[in-house]
Parts: structure tokens; sequence; C-alpha cells
């Protein structure tokens, strides 16, 4: 079994393939963490405690001669605010009397064979994995207030799950102010900070900065995961690069406001803390009642930081995303978005289809505009009926005339929002979020539903599943256009308006889990603003995401190698878009647009009427030159093979047996008479011997070279010119 106690020294081991992570019972009774990293060989890690009075640090009463069992000095596993420790903490609330000291001391364990399910939240999924879960019991006697530390092991995948479950035993109502799904801290070693920022069209970019006394906080209070902050963070080795060093990934599954926490300490200890964002946070427990955290991933590499993004990667694809939708080709799509805008009727939304079928697209989504009086973007939203004076007889009709061209048909939804002008909002203006007596803010001209209510979920399950059912629809795009405020509802009390914001959360996913559940072979393609909800919460409902509304190739190398630091290529919606770029105005070639796009999702995002004779043949080469790679993207390991301050990116697939190798590379910074673009190819069997393919020129007449040589000696590309060049090369393992 993967977790094991030992009773006399009350010491607790989570084991996976390559990994151990160590957490023990003190003698003043509180949980303390010993250690997570590589395996030491069923040693006690205990023996690296030091103790020691380092002056305004507490004890507890019954220790207060003993000065080094400070709860300030103390490595923990679940922190909590006002008995001593001045740490961020992971645990806080008010009780009824106003205290607001929580101390929580170890009751019990319990261990189980397989997988623990959070309740009305997304979760890692069980599968095919043998996976064991400890429960380890905490309890603040005086306040009556228990909780529960979960942690279920995936063996083989070097993954660990945690999450907190609390409960409130006593009589009376407590008050939860902070809630955080897991603390972490680490008494030793010194570390890099890498997290995501971003903004709309520039999402997830990599940021790494060294920890300094002082806490650092990545955090979004938009209702959503965010463009700004995504909920994955990385802890690594200062000279940890992608191919080598000590690095620890820690990932949320939640779609809403978060908050991470770092601390680094008085004496070099770091801390971390993953949860739901307490500003503005407070969750009433009444009597017998209990609060259940979201679940996060946490998972440790010593092969660098492509080895942590590889096993994020697997089991987000074989264990988050649904495997009804990852182990199948998918068809590869075009979005009417950028082609028409709001500009369209029946006879032009059928000449893109035609002219899309003819290059090979297999699949027509119908973007925003169909429905309501939808026209443009300050009317309709709420309104989920077709428009039949753009669309006679319908999204019926449409989906009958794309299926008769041999191709799949898809449409575009935004259920969580609403316009002022739409029949919706007339009817039932309660049915937004917004403060009494007050004029809310408004974003893209719309209002948020409020999503903590059953009844509007109830109307938004109706009205999605009469068009999922009236028309034939293999493929939904669910977006979701601006941050949430005025977060205030109907549905609570004034005293407990701080659970909107988490109830609101929960609510979405229950409108998914229902759609889901009705609907399981429709496609839900996730989207807000782009990847405003690029989240492991949301993949769990939704296989793919749109990864962001910049298609502009050139961002999108940067956007998308951000994005594969913690999720795999399969779950990133990546398209071909025009030239002149839309969001940019930047012209790439087509070549390299394609090469782009083939590192996720493939797609296109432009008007194929409007091309020339040329750029078709182009469109029709590169579905498929896509069709014969895309096994190969969808299930291969990813490596990026460059680092971010070089002058050109290159990223790589290597298929599961290491039968299949594509590297792909694009110039961005050009120079005249620059060296030859090199990389060191990463994952192959070095006693294979591997023909180059994919090229121009004759690759029959290439000599096989051996996989040692690809990934010691290298490989060098031919001079590239141009704006922005790229080029992909294939390699297939000879036959032994």
């Amino acid at each position: 079994m993967s977790i094991s106690f030992d009773a006399e020294k009350r010491t607790f081991e989570l084991q996976t393939q390559n990994t151990c992570y160590q957490l023990s019972v003190d003698r003043t009774g509180v949980l303390r963490h010993l250690y997570y990293g590589k395996r030491v060989g069923g040693t006690n890690m205990r023996y690296l405690e030091k103790c020691c009075d380092r002056g305004f640090s507490g004890s507890p009463y019954d220790f207060q001669t003993d000065h080094g069992c400070s709860a300030d000095l103390m490595s923990q596993e679940y922190s909590s605010f006002g008995v001593g420790d001045y740490r961020p903490s992971a645990l806080a609330a008010v009780l009824e009397n106003g205290s607001r000291s929580i101390e929580l001391h170890y009751q019990d364990f319990e261990i189980e064979e397989g997988k623990y399910i959070p309740e009305g939240l997304p979760y890692v999924r069980e599968n095919r994995d043998a996976v064991s879960t400890l429960t380890v019991r905490l309890l603040d006697e005086t306040a009556g207030l228990e909780v529960s530390l979960i942690y279920s092991v995936f063996e083989e995948k070097d993954v660990i799950t945690r999450s907190a479950f609390i409960r409130n035993q006593d009589e009376r109502s407590i008050v939860l102010l902070k809630a955080a799904s897991f603390c972490l801290d680490f008494p030793y070693g010194d570390y890099d900070l890498i997290h995501f920022s971003g903004r709309h069209c520039m999402e997830r970019k990599p940021e790494r900065t060294k920890l300094t006394q002082a806490v650092t906080v990545i955090e979004s209070k938009r209702g959503m995961s965010s463009h700004h902050a995504n909920p994955f963070v990385i802890l690594c080795d200062p000279e940890a690069n992608e191919h080598s060093g000590h690095c620890f990934g820690f990932m949320l599954m939640y779609s809403g406001s978060h908050k991470e926490e770092i601390s680094k300490d008085q004496a070099g200890s770091i801390r971390l803390t993953v949860g739901i964002q307490d500003e503005g946070f407070s969750w009433t427990l009444s009597p017998g009642e209990a609060f259940q955290t979201p679940e996060v991933i946490l998972s440790f590499s010593d092969e660098g930081l492509n080895g942590l993004s590889g096993r994020f990667h697997r089991i987000l694809r074989e264990n988050v995303c649904d495997q009804r939708f990852i182990g199948r080709k998918l068809p590869v799509l075009l979005n009417s978005w950028e082609a028409c805008y709001f500009d369209f009727d029946l006879e032009k939304l059928l000449k893109l289809a035609d002219e899309s079928r003819d290059l090979g697209i297999e699949l027509f989504v119908l973007d925003d505009g169909w429905f309501g009086s939808r026209e443009d973007d300050h009317r309709g939203l709420g309104d989920w009926y077709a428009n039949e004076k753009r669309l006679p007889g319908g999204l019926n009709r449409l989906s009958e005339e794309i299926h008769a061209r041999g191709m799949q048909f898809g449409i575009w939804v935004e259920p969580e929002m609403v316009n002022e002008n739409s029949d919706l909002y007339r009817k039932h203006p309660d049915y937004v979020l917004k403060d009494p007596g007050r004029k809310p803010v408004m974003a893209r001209n719309q209002l948020v539903l409020d999503l903590t209510r059953r009844e509007v979920r109830d109307y938004l399950f109706v009205s999605i599943s009469r068009i999922l059912e009236e028309a034939k629809i293999e493929y939904v795009k669910w977006d979701f256009n601006r941050s949430i405020s005025n977060l205030w509802t109907v549905s609570l009390p004034a005293e407990r308006q701080g659970e909107a914001g988490h109830r609101y959360v929960l609510g979405l996913y229950d409108l998914l889990s229902r759609i889901r559940k009705a609907f399981p072979e429709v496609m839900i393609e996730g989207c807000a603003g782009g990847g405003g909800r690029f989240d492991a919460g949301m993949l769990f409902y939704c296989p793919q995401i749109w990864c962001s509304d910049n298609t502009d190739p050139a961002a999108r190398l940067s956007i998308q190698r951000g994005t594969s630091y913690g999720y795999p290529p399969c779950t990133m919606g990546s398209h071909v878009s025009a030239a002149p770029n839309h969001q940019t105005g930047r012209s790439v070639s087509m070549k390299t647009r394609g090469i782009t796009a083939m590192a996720g999702a493939f797609g296109f995002e432009l008007n194929p009427v409007s091309l020339t004779e040329e750029e078709k043949a182009e469109v029709c080469e590169m579905i498929r030159t896509y069709h014969s790679y895309e096994d190969l993207v969808r299930h291969g390991v990813y490596y990026r093979l460059t680092e971010q301050e070089e002058p050109f990116t290159a990223w790589e697939f290597v298929s599961q047996d290491k039968s299949e190798v594509l590297v792909s590379l694009v110039i961005t910074h050009l120079e005249a008479n620059s060296a030859f673009p090199y990389v060191k190819l990463r994952g192959l069997d070095p006693e294979r011997q591997y023909r180059m393919e994919g090229m121009e020129g004759d690759n029959e007449a290439v000599e096989p070279l051996s996989g040692a040589a690809l990934m010691y000696g290298g490989f060098a590309f031919d001079a590239l010119r141009g704006d922005f060049p790229g080029e992909q090369v294939y390699f297939r393992a000879l036959q032994v």
C-alpha cells in the first residue's frame, strides 16, 4: 500500500513511484509536516527537526517552558489563526462569542483503498489507477470544530491530491473566514517561485522570482480563476531549468476567486497555502454542517520543469478530462467569429460551410449572434432561442444543412450572462447579481446571472437542453465574458452574503454536471474571453478550453508555452487565424500559423471565402499534416526545448512508445547572419535509429540518426528567413 503509519513514531508516509510525503504527530498533538520530495528509502525525516527559542514566538500553555515547540516555528500540515503562528494561516473562523482563535489537535486517522470524491466539486478521477486515501482528523475541542485532511495518492503517476473537510461539531454556529485547501511548509531550502500572470489576450506568462522574507500573494478576486493569475504555482531550486532540478507544482481545481500565499519567515522556512480567496468570503456552519474545500493536485519532479509538466499533463489528460473525448479523434473545426462576427445570415453561413468542407474542415461552429434579438453585444443574452429572421427554420434547419455537407455542427453560448435588453431580464430582473439600491458595474453591456439560485440554473438547463434536443449539435463553446462584481444575492440573508462567491461556483459546477449527464456525447469547450477560466476545475467538465482570444501566432507561442507548464496541449483550443491578425495587425505566414496551431486542439478562426487559391491549398495540406500527427499531439509526451530568453521557440512531442517524434520551431527574434537554430531533443530511445521526414528536400537520402545522437549531439535546422518563420521535422524510429 502507498500509505503507511508508524504507530510508535506516530508518522505517516505517503509514497508514489518516485516521491515521498511524510507527516507526523508531535508531543503537543499538532500535526506536523516532515518532508515532501524524492523517495528517501523509508527513513523517518523527523531527524531534520531543530528546535530553538527565536524570541517573540510563544509556546502552548502546557509547554510554556519548552521554548522549542512554538507554533510559530513548527512545520505544520494545516495552520490556524490566533494561536501563536504568525505566518499565513490555512484556517480562520469566528465563534459565537467573538473568539477567533482556532487550535487544532490530532484525533485519529483512516486509510482506505480508492479515491476520495468531494461532493459538488470537480476532482481527480480514479479511473483505472490504484489509489489510496488517508484521512487525518483534527479537532479544536473548545470550538467544536473538526477538520479532516484528505490525501489521495496516485502512486504510479507521482501525484497526491489534498483537500480539507471542515465540520461544526458544536451546538453553536461557527463562521469560517478562511478555509484553504491545504498548507505546506518547507523548513529548509532556497526556492524560486514561478507563477503565471497575464491579462486578456495575453494569458499565463511565466514569472519567476526569488523568495525573500516576505509574503507573496497570487490571487484572483474576479469571480473566476482569471486571465491575470492562474491557480497553479511552482516552487523550484534556483538553478532548476527545463531539463534538470527539483520542482514542486501545486494546482487548485477551482474556477472562482482564489488565493495562493507564499511566505518566507525569520528562520528561512517557506509556507504555501492554496485555496478559495478569503477576501469577502465567509461561510456560516450551523451545528452539524460541513464545508468542503476544492481539491489541490501536488506533484514533485527532480527532472526539471519539463518533468513536472509531464506529471501534470498526464494526470489532467487521464484522470481529470472526460475520457470519452480525450480517447478519440476530434474534428478540425472552423469558428465563425472572426469570419463574420455579427454580420451573417443563413446564405452567408452556408457559403462559409461550403468553403470549409472543401478545405477538409469537419466541424462548423456558429459563434455569437444566432439567438434572441442578438445583432450586437448590447442585446439578446439570456434569450436562448434561435433568431429566425437571421436563420429561417432555426438551428434545426442550419444543422441539417451542415450535416448534409458531411460536417458536424456546433454553437456558441454564454449561459451565465444576460443583457438588460433581453426578454429574460425584462421578465426576471431579480435573476442577476447586484446590490440592492445600487446601480451595478457593467462590462461588455452585460450582467451576471445568479447561479446561486436553483431556479436560475433550472431556467438555463431547460433552455440549453431544448436547443440541444431540437437540433443535432455535437459541440458547444461555453463562454464567460466579464468579471463578477456587485456580488449580492437574494438567495442569502445579510449575514451570509460572504457565501455568494463560492455558491456561484458550486452553481456553475451543478449546471455543467447536469448538462454533461443529459448530453454526454456533446463536446463542451470552455471559454472566458479566451483563457480567463483555464483551470483544472473547468477541465473536469470541458476537456478543452479556448486558450486565448489572441490568435496572433507570435503571441500564441508565449501563451501556449506558459499554459503548457501545467496543462496538456490537447486541452488548448488553438486556431489558425487571418493575416493581418485581428488582434495585433501582424502578418505571419500560413505555414507558421499552422505550426503554432498544431501545438493544441487544432482549428480555424478565419474566413475561408477570402482565401486565395494558394492559401486554400496550404490549408488543405495543413489539415492533412495535422491528421497525420494528431495522435502524437494529443497523447504524446510534450517537451519545451528552449528557455524563455532564446531567439526562437521550439517544442517536441514524443509518442509513448518513443517511436515517433515531432519537433516544431518558430524564430521569434530573427537577426542577419545568425547562428543556425539548434536544439537537443528529449525523451527518445538512445539505442534506436530515427529517420527524418517532414522537411523540404529529399528525406530518403538522409541517413538515420540514433536517439542518442539527437539527444546528446542535438539537431540543427537550416537557416530560416522572413517574419516569424517556422519549421517542423518528424522522426520515425526504424523497425528493430
